[in-house]
């Protein structure tokens, strides 16, 4: 125990590298999702994957996981304003009418003689 009471968790470098080839997986994930259209899904499935990788990374490498109780609220606190924003971007994203590409049609170009 420290000055203070408060008992520090120690996490095995087993699970260390256990949550890193997890990121690592996800990374991967990430980069084959890129490369499958998938439509107006694309987002959703990266922003997922995202998430879940945040998740993992203040959880165990933060130490979210083994903290008190009020940083725990903290997290969840966030946790709820990250699906707030995220619900409300999707909700814009999913009402918007898609816009033909710029490469696809590009202007045609005039070309006046004095």
């Amino acid at each position: 125990m420290s000055e203070n009471g408060h008992q520090e968790h120690v996490v095995s470098p087993k699970l260390y590298a256990t949550i890193l080839a997890a990121l690592l997986f996800g990374t991967w994930l990430t980069v084959q999702a890129a490369k499958i259209d998938l439509g107006r899904w694309n987002i959703v499935l990266a922003l997922l994957i995202a998430t879940i990788k945040m998740s993992l990374v203040i959880l165990f490498f933060m130490h979210g996981k083994y903290s008190s109780r009020r940083t725990q609220l903290v997290i969840v606190s966030g946790f709820f304003w990250l699906a707030i924003m995220l619900g409300l971007t999707m909700t814009d994203y999913s009402t918007r009418k898609p816009e033909p590409s710029r490469s696809a049609n590009p202007p045609a170009i005039a070309i006046h003689r004095a």
